[in-house]
């Protein structure tokens, strides 16, 4: 069964998480210890984001540089395999266009259709972190992504020929953006794409992060109009930090409301701000929970224990 059929036979709001890879080098017992925190509330899913390599310079010993790929937080499809064989709870794993090449996204489809996962969270992800706009290593957009899954979903591979077996059907979401796109130039164009992504088969969207409810119920609605019918799943974040009040807007490209900033810019210290943000989030995830929303979808990264306090105040 896949994860949106979960959540539509749930009769109350579902939950579901986001987690990442540790750091390369580190432990996976950080995101089972995340999971622990969190398996009490009964997530019909949990992300698992990927990341692209980035260009890194090491020295030589004859002084001169070498230019290689090196990726921060390698293993989500392991990652994803070992928390479904370990909690038997459903996993999501990010698929990018960023960083990777039609070719390489084809084997991590072999990959996950061996291991029995077969829902996927469809992505074009981030510009490298040294450019100044998205360059494609592969496909230049999510739809462009979502082509090719829909192809092996077929049962042909990127160069046209057939598989001698089809293993299982991949199921996937899609992201949407509830303040638009930083790169679409207005919100009637952002809303066209997000209908393309559902009428080409995503089976739900889930929205980038914000912090203004009335921007996603609007959303929601002008979607509903254009003839867009799937689960449109809220994703939201409790502030933990100071420095969020600026970074979060810029970084995300969301606002934060008057009310919640002039809290945050009276705090002093980043747990004055983590009660503000787990406040606001609490009012938050109540609103949508009551407006009866399909399920409600926490970032949770850096975010463990006020995650938890807001799923306790509303689970």
């Amino acid at each position: 069964m896949s994860v949106i059929d979960k959540i539509l036979q749930n009769k109350a709001t579902a939950f579901s998480f986001e987690l990442l890879p540790p750091l390369k080098g580190n432990s996976i017992d950080s995101v089972y210890k995340t999971i622990e925190t969190l398996r009490e509330f009964d997530p019909k899913y949990i992300n698992i984001t990927t990341h692209r390599s980035e260009m890194v310079y090491h020295e030589l010993t004859n002084g001169l540089f070498e230019r290689i790929a090196e990726r921060h937080r390698p293993g989500t499809v392991a990652i994803a395999a070992a928390i479904q064989n370990k909690y038997k709870i459903p996993v999501v794993p990010h698929v990018l266009c960023s960083g990777y090449t039609e070719s390489e996204t084809e084997y991590v489809l072999m990959d996950l259709q061996f291991l029995g996962i077969q829902d996927l969270l469809l992505l074009r992800g981030d510009k490298a972190k040294h450019d100044k706009a998205f360059i494609p290593t592969g496909h230049a957009h999510a739809t462009d992504l979502q082509k090719q899954v829909n192809a092996f979903n077929e049962g042909y591979f990127i160069d046209g020929s057939k598989m001698k077996k089809q293993d299982g059907l991949f199921s996937y979401g899609m992201a949407c953006y509830p303040e638009k796109h930083d790169e679409a130039p207005n919100m009637a164009s952002d809303i066209y794409w997000a209908k393309q992504k559902v009428d080409a088969g995503a089976s739900y969207l889930v929205t980038q992060m914000f912090f203004d409810n009335q921007k996603y119920f609007d959303f929601v609605e002008k979607c509903r109009k254009t003839g867009l019918n799937v689960p449109i799943i809220p994703g939201i974040k409790p502030v933990t930090f100071m420095n969020q009040l600026t970074a979060l807007p810029k970084i995300f490209h969301v606002d934060m409301p008057e009310a919640f900033s002039l809290d945050l810019a009276k705090c002093k210290t980043d747990a004055e701000a983590t009660e503000v943000g787990v406040e606001w989030c609490i009012l938050q995830a109540k609103e949508l929970k009551e407006q009866g929303v399909p399920s409600i979808h926490f970032y949770s990264m850096m975010a463990t224990q006020s995650v938890k306090r807001v799923a306790q105040a509303v689970y």
